[in-house]
């Protein structure tokens, strides 16, 4: 049975028969994360903006705020607990968050000040719970099998992703938005019980192999400190390197996202008609992504290599926005989104997470976790106050995206120069194992 599982499966992905349950846990976990944030990220998004576009950058702000407080306590449990009791310790804490925020719209008030936290809470929520489940996939499967099954693992989150908005379009209305919320905590009990699967996976395959430093300290608390993420941040050429381009792939996909709040803003004035168009987006942007990951993306990496598969979507980016500088309107937009989006969870963000499997296990769940979210959101406040300052100054869509296009072209040549450095990396250590 399960040889004829493996068969079936390697239609889609390299998978050898030992790794046939791995894989699918691994694609049901990041399903049931994903589902379970794009059931609410509408709500998130119609609260941004009825809040108003001009002041997004506040908003962000306040995110990046919730971010410096959060990244300590994440690297405090980490510390001191092991892997497979820190990462679902993560999933309830978000759990009893989502239930508290289900409470309070349930509740009388109606201040704008919840909307608000809401929207910071969303952001948080999104970044946090993604990077712990790749920093627990960088541990779990090697460089060789990463390079395999990465691809076929996110599109369990594309499905995820495709999956969230068809509920909240379907029960939104019947139901309400706020009653979706206690869904969406369901789904993310359904990512622990993949992670706990995992972890005993895991472990049976360090039985099985020898013991290696790496392996025989895989349940073993991390130790260190609060601050360890920075630490090795700043010690690693090739971390920065990776925290620069963070910082460029934010600073563009805000640019889009305040072209995008500020043309839907101009197009549609009902709340309900702004909530539908982004889970069309949703819709459009998750579908692509699952044909690109399940037929494309495994490909573009044997193909290409690392490297160029790195470097192809910042270089379609820069495409996208030359067209954006020509024509800055709903459909030249909408297009670029989804093809933005789709190229980045399809192909750059595995790309990207396979950057994490030739570091150490300190490095793939502090520094990644830094960089994932403190760097992210980082990125996201500077830009939103520089689009900010550029509107101010003047400039209109046409010309801030002109100005973007150098930046994708450079965020390019970055990620293709991290590829090799990671191919690198990757001989070298096989050559002393």
């Amino acid at each position: 049975m399960a040889s004829l599982l493996a068969r079936s499966l390697q239609r889609f992905a390299r998978v050898e028969a030992r790794e046939v349950s791995a894989l699918l846990w691994a694609f049901s976990y990041f399903f049931a994360l994903l589902c379970s944030y794009y059931i609410v990220r509408p709500m998130r998004d119609e609260m941004g903006v009825a809040g108003g576009v001009d002041n997004l950058q506040w908003l962000f702000t306040g995110t990046f705020a919730a971010m410096l407080a959060a990244v300590p306590l994440f690297g405090w449990v980490s510390s001191r607990y092991a892997r497979r009791r820190f990462v679902p310790l993560v999933y309830y804490f978000f759990i009893a968050n989502l239930l508290l925020f289900f409470v309070l719209f349930r509740s009388d008030l109606t201040h704008a000040w919840i909307a608000r936290a809401f929207f910071i809470w969303a952001s948080v929520f999104n970044l946090f719970v993604v990077s712990v489940f790749w920093s627990l996939m960088a541990d779990i499967f090697s460089n060789e099998q990463a390079r395999r099954l990465f691809a076929f693992i996110a599109a369990g989150g594309a499905c995820g992703a495709l999956a969230g908005p068809v509920i909240t379009t379907s029960l939104a209305v019947p139901l309400g938005a706020t009653n979706l919320l206690p869904l969406s905590a369901l789904f993310l009990l359904w990512a622990v019980l993949c992670v706990q699967r995992l972890a005993a996976w895991s472990e049976r395959a360090a039985e099985a192999a020898p013991v290696t430093p790496d392996s025989a300290s895989a349940e073993r608390p991390l130790g260190g400190g609060l601050f360890d993420g920075i630490r090795l941040v700043l010690g690693s050429s090739y971390l920065l390197g990776i925290c620069v381009l963070m910082l460029l792939f934010t600073t563009l996909a805000t640019f889009l996202y305040f072209q995008q709040a500020q043309i839907i803003s101009e197009h549609f004035t009902d709340p309900a008609q702004r909530t539908a168009v982004f889970a069309a987006i949703d819709l459009a942007v998750n579908s692509l992504t699952i044909l690109m990951q399940v037929f494309l993306t495994g490909r573009l990496v044997r193909w290409l290599g690392l490297p160029a598969t790195l470097a192809l979507v910042p270089l379609l980016l820069a495409v996208g926005f030359a067209a954006l500088g020509v024509a800055p309107v709903l459909a030249v937009l909408v297009v670029v989104q989804v093809v933005r989006r789709a190229g980045n969870y399809a192909i750059m963000r595995p790309g990207r997470e396979m950057l994490y499997v030739v570091l150490g296990r300190q490095e793939k769940y502090k520094a990644k976790n830094f960089i994932d979210t403190v760097v992210y959101r980082g990125g996201d406040v500077v830009s939103a106050w520089l689009y900010a300052g550029l509107r101010g100054l003047g400039l209109g869509l046409g010309e801030i995206a002109w100005l973007a296009v150098p930046l994708a072209g450079l965020w390019g040549w970055l990620a293709f120069a991290l590829g090799r450095r990671q191919t690198r990396l990757a001989q070298s250590h096989r050559r002393t194992t």
